[in-house]
């Protein structure tokens, strides 16, 4: 199969901001391969957690390596391909986009959506969460206001962990429920308590009714994480802390859910490793997203209806997202009935 690399560049609407910085502009790789007349589409794009980074330009590098690796197989050789990736050791995005990719000419080759050759319900799949990033209580309130202007939103993800301190986490998450009194909201920290922080701000959360607190400690301190579930009122997910399903046996005993991201994962075939290997754990599934366009998250999509809980917004805040794909109804980001992936390219994106 012949592997094809382009560059493309999408920009927030609104920037947004965790614990660990401030996006508002990312450049992504689109993937194309094709073999016997049929191209099949898949995306990486670039993200970092504490020392693990996977730039535009560690992604681009490695599929320009990976493309005369590949000219001899078929994307039905998904065993053999997966050998060279381990052999070679490519990064997880690379191989998310790669991966997609295969399943998007796989889909088209037999002319069926993804969801249907897996036999998903697509009724089944859960609105999506939309974020509001750390900002002033003001500017968070005027967010929530865009987001309830934009679509029909039914959940609120709040990211806290304020370099400023929780006393700040408190002020914006309260600025967001007055704005919204009558939708859920959650909570992802994305690694910004302490140990001790984590503690009081699960038990003030509970007190308000948010639904869950996400990744409250940093990557690296799983341990504390036992601590944690023994104080907490709420359930604990974890995002940054488990990237594959080896990670999810070491974090059963602590979480009650974890967050599947196909950049971290390496794609579809490990995020459905993934759902299965949590169930068999007794955990919750969240799908989730980076700086992903509509071609990402339509993939997630495809296996949405297998979660709990769903937060694949981050194609809704661009403005100029060259891709269209899923669909929204009532809050929900729901596959098409094209085959593959059902993406097409929309040269004309505002």
């Amino acid at each position: 199969m012949q592997l094809e690399v382009n560059l493309f560049t999408v920009n927030k609407r609104f920037p947004l901001t965790i614990s660990r910085g401030t996006t508002a502009q990312t450049t992504n790789v689109w993937v194309r391969i094709l073999h016997d007349g049929i191209e099949g589409w898949g995306e990486a794009s670039p993200f970092g957690v504490g020392t693990h980074s996977q730039s535009t330009e560690i992604i681009k590098s490695h599929l320009q390596q990976l493309a005369p690796l590949l000219q001899a197989f078929s994307p039905l050789q998904r065993q053999q391909i997966e050998q060279i990736f381990t052999k070679e050791q490519v990064p997880s995005s690379v191989k998310a986009a790669i991966d997609m990719a295969m399943y998007d000419w796989l889909g088209k080759l037999v002319g069926l959506p993804l969801w249907q050759i897996w036999g998903l319900d697509r009724n089944a799949i859960v609105p999506t969460s939309v974020t509001i990033g750390i900002n002033s209580p003001a500017a968070a309130r005027a967010r929530a206001r865009d987001w309830l202007q934009f679509m029909d939103v039914r959940l609120f993800k709040v990211k806290l962990g304020n370099p400023d301190g929780i006393d700040a986490d408190k002020q914006m998450l309260l600025a967001v429920q007055k704005e919204a009194p009558d939708l859920e909201l959650f909570v992802d920290a994305n690694g910004g308590w302490s140990g001790e922080d984590a503690v009081k701000m699960c038990s003030w959360l509970a007190d308000l009714g948010i639904k869950y607190v996400e990744q409250p400690l940093p990557r690296g301190q799983e341990e504390s994480l036992v601590k944690l579930k023994e104080r907490s009122p709420l359930p604990i997910f974890v995002d940054e802390s488990c990237f594959t399903n080896a990670d999810i046996p070491h974090l059963a005993n602590y979480v009650d859910g974890i967050n599947i991201k196909l950049m971290k994962s390496g794609g579809l075939t490990e995020a459905m490793r993934m759902v299965h290997t949590a169930r068999a754990y007794g955990l919750q599934i969240m799908f989730g997203c980076y700086s992903d366009s509509s071609l990402a998250n339509t993939a997630a999509a495809q296996l949405a209806p297998l979660a709990d809980y769903l937060d694949l917004d981050s194609h809704l805040n661009l403005i100029d997202d060259p891709f269209k794909g899923a669909l929204v109804q009532e809050g929900r980001i729901l596959p098409n009935d094209l085959p593959g992936l059902g993406v097409q390219y929309s040269a004309s994106a505002t």
